[in-house]
């Protein structure tokens, strides 16, 4: 199981510091979770993800599932000993992929929406609108695999066991995530399901693993109240904020502000699928513990390094002749070793190490700049 303690509230916010403490490590609050998909973070080692700084990993339930399969990563000692992962691990439950897979890939959209219609009646998804490739049932859900198109049923019985197979020291409950364009009705068919699995996960745990019950709601103040209500009045080891988050980051911060203050404020709180660098600082201030996010490591494959003067798109052949770090402000070993000049040739010329080398400064980074708001909510400046 875990434990949280927090350590630190702000005085000017509601940011706070904490300590997760897990069989396999205490993890300080707030932090980045990189996401390990496939039980590895794209192009870069367990090792060398440690030396990003890294405290805390989130796996991904559905992939592992369909490859190798969670017996295999039982087999071989559960995913610390399958990935040589030695600090804490969370795995996701399934959930999101309702939604990437289903209505998700069906309307091209994400978890916030750029463009969202004002009248109700122009929402794509109502009560009775049906994704194309996932079925949603009373029990769970039927996926058609991404691998070779085979028919996969996985709900709430069926993601607690493969995530107790897994061996992650925090665990989600399985929710159906909704997509941005749904309208109120089909919002609140959502919900109601995914209290129902809530329960069910609950019953179905065996382990000591911890488990977070997930907030849902869509972008209405009054379905994410009560459900913020409800999966507080669960027995669960912490909480996860997930589904759509509405058409733009202001209504985000507006559906947390509706959110946290129903949850228990000594457990801890996991923002799922949100952390583009200016989303870190207004979500922690609101009150966010831990929050997962792909982008340092999805924009280093597209080439893309973040630095303390801004994203550097190191493919130009301008940085082919540029002798200077990528961020000559950062300690990490890449900025320590290779210049522009000869991670722009590597990407322009396909070399898979460019991606590498981007991976693990993008992460140094993103962890560096985290660790920087914790020190300034320890100073009473946040």
């Amino acid at each position: 199981m875990i434990t949280f303690e927090i350590l630190k509230k702000s005085k000017k916010s509601g940011a706070r510091i904490g300590v997760l403490k897990t069989p396999h490590g205490e993890v300080e609050t707030p932090t980045l979770v990189p996401v390990a998909t496939q039980a590895a973070v794209k192009t870069l080692t367990s090792d060398e993800v440690c030396a990003t700084k890294t405290q805390i990993l989130i796996a991904n339930t559905f992939h592992l599932h369909l490859k190798p399969g969670e017996a295999v990563v039982k087999k071989a000692g559960g995913l610390h000993e399958f990935m040589q992962w030695k600090r804490p691990l969370m795995t996701d439950s399934g959930g999101f992929q309702v939604f990437s897979l289903g209505f998700g890939r069906d309307l091209g959209v994400g978890k916030v929406l750029k463009y969202f219609p004002e009248n109700e009646n122009e929402r794509i998804v109502s009560l009775h609108t049906k994704p194309k490739d996932v079925r949603i049932t009373e029990r769970g859900v039927y996926f058609k695999s991404p691998v070779d198109g085979a028919q996969i049923f996985i709900g709430p019985r069926e993601s607690i066991k493969i995530q107790e197979a897994l061996g992650a020291d925090i665990m989600f409950a399985f929710d159906e995530c909704t997509p941005p364009l749904a309208n109120h009705a089909y919002a609140k068919k959502a919900l109601a399901l995914t209290h129902r699995w809530a329960e069910i996960c609950l019953e179905t745990r065996k382990s000591n693993q911890a488990l977070y019950g997930i907030v849902q709601g869509s972008h209405y103040k009054n379905l994410r109240e009560e459900a913020a209500r409800y999966v507080n009045s669960l027995s669960f080891d912490g909480f996860g904020i997930g589904g759509d988050l509405g058409n733009s980051k202001k209504t985000m911060l507006q559906i947390l502000r509706w959110t946290l203050p129903h949850l228990n404020k000594k457990k801890p709180r996991h923002l799922l699928g949100i952390g583009h660098l200016d989303d870190i600082e207004p979500i922690i201030k609101a009150g966010i513990d831990t929050f997962d996010c792909t982008v340092p490591t999805m924009y280093a494959r597209k080439g893309v390094a973040f630095t303390s003067h801004g994203k550097l798109i190191i493919g130009k052949s301008v940085f082919l002749n540029d002798k200077k770090p990528l961020d000559k402000c950062c300690a990490c070993d890449v900025c320590g070793k290779y210049s522009r000049s000869y991670i722009s040739h590597l990407f322009r010329a396909k070399e898979i190490t460019a991606l590498r080398l981007l991976t693990e400064h993008n992460l140094f980074y993103f962890n560096s700049y985290v660790e920087n708001l914790r020190w300034k909510i320890k100073q009473g400046d946040l």
